[in-house]
């Protein structure tokens, strides 16, 4: 189980899943770009728990990993987490715009059909 801060958001993380996949599949959207570990659009402070990256070495230094940091791309988790990921997104909290439809922005009337093309004589 892993939990975001400050939200108190929860989520299900397979162990040969990433963070981030496991986070998207349950609705949740963490800021991310490259999804391989070096642009670090995803960092996130590990505040309880351990993780496993599927990577060798990902972008962070050495005193990044020592005071917490991860990047929630290419870990895994190994043990129940708690991340402070404030920058989190719930899809499903997420306001439906006015004129919204079913969760989707209401589009235009479709056009009439053409009408067929006439044969020559």
């Amino acid at each position: 189980m892993v939990e975001l801060q400050p939200q108190g958001w929860r989520f299900d993380a397979p162990a040969d899943q990433s963070l981030l996949l496991a986070a998207l599949d349950h609705g949740l959207r963490l800021p991310h770009s490259c999804r391989n570990g070096t642009c670090r659009a995803c960092i996130a402070r590990l505040v309880s728990g351990r993780v496993e990256y599927l990577i060798d070495w990902p972008g962070l230094l050495r005193e990044e990993k020592g005071e917490g940091w991860i990047l929630p791309c290419v870990a895994c988790a190994r043990t129940d987490l708690v991340l402070d990921q404030p920058q989190a997104i719930n899809f499903f909290d997420v306001p439906v715009p006015p004129g919204a439809v079913g969760g989707t922005a209401a589009l235009p009337p479709s056009p009439p059909p053409s009408p067929a093309p006439r044969e020559r004589e």
